[in-house]
């Protein structure tokens, strides 16, 4: 049976980024273990789950998954989880990974080691800033020269205040798309386009909520897995 690590935020993951792939590769038969950077359960971001912006259904869906799924409520610490034990590595976003995932030096091991063994990374909107804290083996950065989307600045802009204060009141420390520039990466966020997928080599990136669903597709056509 594949097999599946969800590494997901304590400090605040998006719904339907952690949830919709959740799903899908369960649908397809992948078996999921979640990890979270100290082993307990994951936190939602309450504005993931507004339902006049998402819709009730939705909004009602990642909520219930997010409360009963046994995987989510029973993770294991990041420090704990080996890449090679799986088939691929998936980071969904929100703003808590800028915090949580994105800076454990764990979970960055994660990381390399999925993108240079035999697994696969998936990684998604806002966690894609570990790519710019994430070095190979041979120490450069991970993401120089690899091609990836992300949570673009201009989204971030119409977030933040003029200081980068979040609606929460959080500073936000960095924005993801400069830092994934500066440390070398591609960076093509495909603003145009209703959805924003890209693949290079081993590594997945996605830009966003509604890019979900496509990148977990993406994922299970890396993976070979018939949907």
């Amino acid at each position: 049976m594949p097999s599946a690590l969800f590494v997901v935020s304590e400090s605040g993951y998006w719904g339907e980024e952690c949830v919709e792939p959740l799903t899908q590769l369960s649908d397809a038969g992948v078996d999921i273990t979640v990890a979270t950077p100290s082993g307990n359960p994951p936190v939602l971001d309450e504005r993931s789950v507004d339902p006049d912006s998402i819709g009730e259904d939705a909004a009602e869906h990642i909520r219930t998954v997010h409360e009963t799924d046994e995987r989510l409520n029973n993770p294991i610490p990041v420090a704990q989880a080996d890449a090679s034990d799986y088939d691929t590595v998936v980071f969904p976003g929100g703003h808590g990974t800028v915090w949580d995932i994105n800076q454990d030096v764990h979970a960055r091991t994660l990381l390399r080691d999925a993108v240079e063994g035999s697994g696969k990374a998936l990684v998604i909107c806002h966690a894609v800033g570990i790519l710019a804290f994430t070095r190979a083996s041979d120490g450069s950065f991970l993401v120089a020269d690899r091609d990836v989307t992300g949570f673009p600045n201009e989204w971030e802009a119409d977030i933040v205040d003029e200081n980068d204060v979040l609606p929460d009141g959080e500073k936000l420390p960095y924005w993801v798309e400069d830092e994934v520039i500066a440390a070398g990466g591609n960076w093509d966020a495909e603003l145009e386009a209703e959805e924003s997928v890209t693949v290079d080599g081993d590594l997945i990136t996605a830009r966003g909520p509604g890019s979900s669903s496509a990148a977990a597709e993406t994922l299970l056509d890396e993976l070979s897995i018939t949907q």
